[in-house]
């Protein structure tokens, strides 16, 4: 059988070798087609490979009647409709490795240029000034480079970092001891690593958690004359913090290759001397636009010769009866991930899943799937999906095992989750009742009985009398109103917990009162 494969983006032939050498695939390249067209002539083909130019709609996908997968080659697939393509069992694949060198190297690039004033400089000669004097720089030999993210990315700019001879100290949530042993840097939390950096990079997704994650606050804790790089998102930084601590002379320098509206050309913080720029290029190399055309031709030799593809980015098609039986456990799976992560600011190293009752009869990797996208949601966000979820908590190191019981406690069905982490365990469980809906039965050691959706506030306390009273007095103070509450304890007096759900979304500052009630131990918001 002979496959056919449509390139409606110019790519080079070195790119897309995989596809010309393979057997019983036959690639045409035929771009600036207009949609109508590309609509018209996709029906033929079984695999669509793309850039950033073609916007793969659902009419294009609908009428790709043969069609089993897209690749994007690149990162970002904004231009393809991802639940288009899933309802219609299309695997979209991208390549989130093809660029991991050359976003590193430019992260090198502008550091060093930061630090000796290389645009400036330039900038004057160019303008027929020869002034030596006001472009004086510093060596990075022997200075602290702080990290914020270390994935891909970041653990390349780090290795390099050492290359110059700098102190290296980062922070990552997988980051362990061990792992930064291994790489011959330090590990820290968030405030060490923004407290002791004379140059700092960041290397984060932009997450609701990581956005302006750089704000006034946190460049208060950094040393004065302190240089900072962001090669990885716009958000990341507020840009107006940045600039006023420029002017002020706490920062003493800033590169940015990413600014949050883009294009950014008429931007005030381009008007400081102090910041050099770049126009988003971190991917931007003949190597990079090369290798990540590879990396999605390989995906799309794997799927058409019936191999499992490594970089998906959507759901795969799951046959209807297997789907049918699982598919009302997925939102409970996902949830059951989601409140694990928010029991523990620890590095997660194992993950123990466990179904029971119905479950004991189906294909749970979908099951596993979902918790896993839940757990990691809050490093990851959107990138991460039931598909990737596996790989990158791998990637991370973390160990998932899978249990089948049909001892259900007492339920007809029942899904139980159990992290680990070098001090212990937290345990989460969950059920499906019919008729009713999905429902937390445990948190910890404790039994429960709550909806699994919405703004939910834990706390660990003291099992005393007064205390709700105190938390709803507070909450109340605050124009919080409770909707439910859900109380477990071990035993009169002893350890115990609340979980209260609220109509509202709370901040660190509406809960700032409850952790100063001497019987509360921990808050922690969640968000269903």
């Amino acid at each position: 059988m002979t496959y056919r494969v449509l390139i409606s983006d110019p790519l080079s032939e070195d790119g897309i070798f995989p596809l010309r050498e393979a057997k019983q695939i036959e690639v045409e390249m035929i771009t600036d087609l207009s949609p109508e067209q590309l609509v018209e002539k996709i029906a033929d083909y079984d695999a669509l490979l793309v850039r950033s130019q073609t916007k793969v709609t659902r009419e294009i996908i609908a009428a790709g009647r043969k069609l089993k997968i897209i690749g994007r080659a690149g990162v970002g697939v904004d231009n393809i409709d991802l639940e288009a393509a899933t309802e219609h069992g299309v695997i979209v694949v991208n390549a989130p490795d093809g660029n991991t060198n050359s976003a590193a190297e430019h992260t090198i690039a502008m550091l060093m240029a930061l630090a000796r004033k290389i645009p400036q400089a330039y900038y004057a000669l160019k303008q027929q000034k020869w002034d030596r004097k006001s472009h004086v720089g510093v060596e990075l030999k022997g200075k602290t480079l702080g990290v914020v993210g270390l994935g891909r990315i970041g653990r390349e700019v780090a290795l390099r970092a050492k290359g110059q001879r700098m102190k290296v100290i980062a922070f990552d949530p997988f980051l362990t001891t061990e792992k930064a042993d291994q790489l011959g840097i330090i590990k820290g939390s968030i405030d060490q690593v923004i407290e002791v950096a004379d140059f700092l990079t960041l290397h984060t997704p932009l997450l609701k958690e990581t956005k302006h994650l750089i704000d006034a606050t946190a460049i208060a804790k950094m040393k004065p004359g302190v240089q900072i790089i962001n090669c990885a998102r716009g958000g990341i930084i507020d840009e107006e913090a940045l600039y006023q601590a420029i002017k002020l002379g706490k920062v003493a320098g800033a590169a940015l290759d990413v600014f949050e509206q883009e294009p950014a050309t008429n931007h005030k913080l381009l008007e400081l001397p102090e910041v050099i720029a770049t126009p988003h290029l971190g991917a931007s190399t003949v190597e990079a636009q090369e290798s990540v055309a590879i990396d999605v031709s390989h995906d799309v030799v794997r799927l058409l010769t019936g191999d499992l593809v490594r970089n998906p980015v959507n759901l795969p098609s799951v046959p209807k009866d297997v789907m049918k039986k699982i598919e009302p456990y997925f939102y409970l799976a996902e949830k059951i991930g989601m409140i694990l992560s928010h029991l523990t600011t620890e590095v997660i190293e194992e993950i123990n899943l466990s179904y029971s009752g119905e479950l004991h009869d189906v294909e749970v990797g979908p099951l596993t799937r979902n918790a896993i996208k839940g757990l990691l949601k809050c490093h990851f966000g959107d990138h991460i999906n039931d598909v990737n979820a596996a790989y990158l908590a791998e990637q991370q190191g973390l160990v998932i095992n899978e249990l089948i019981t049909s001892h259900a406690e007492g339920f007809v069905n029942l899904i139980k989750a159990e992290i680990k982490t070098k001090s212990g365990s937290k345990v989460v469980a969950g059920t499906l009742l019919r008729g009713i809906g999905p429902r937390i039965v445990q948190v910890e050691s404790y039994n429960v009985d709550l909806v699994p959706e919405g703004h939910i506030i834990f706390i660990r306390h003291t099992d005393q009398p007064g205390v709700i009273g105190k938390v709803g007095s507070m909450l109340a103070e605050n124009h919080i109103n409770i909707a439910t509450m859900q109380v477990g304890r071990s035993n009169i007096g002893g350890a115990a917990i609340m979980l209260i759900t609220v109509d509202v979304a709370v901040t660190d500052q509406d809960l700032t009162g409850l952790t100063d009630v001497e019987e509360i131990l921990e808050v922690v918001a969640l968000e269903l």
